[in-house]
């Protein structure tokens, strides 16, 4: 087998964490609960607060929520590339 060949079937990148459990991110806006969702499990879609788009059936996205009591019923899905550029819309920005 050819060397070009082996290193396809090395992964592109590597995996941030682990998909299906939470972690906690530190922001300038707080600490937030982070789940990673690779959409097999999902059988409806959502709406991502960061884009106002659908996030279709079956499509990996993120679900967040803060990290305090009570906390959990702030939950959001959002797009990935959403979730990262979040802080640098700030207050009253239009997404176009």
């Amino acid at each position: 087998m050819s060397p070009r060949r082996a290193r396809r079937r090395e992964p592109s990148r590597p995996v941030a964490f682990p998909q299906g459990t939470d972690r906690v991110e530190e922001w300038p806006d707080g600490e937030w609960k982070v789940r990673m969702l690779t959409g097999a499990t999902s059988g409806k879609s959502y709406r991502c607060p960061g884009c106002d788009q659908e996030i279709s059936a079956g499509q990996p996205h993120l679900v967040c929520w803060p990290n305090w009591a009570g906390g959990d019923e702030e939950r959001r899905h959002w797009h990935r590339a959403c979730w990262r550029k979040r802080l640098d819309r700030g207050p009253g920005r239009s997404r176009y």
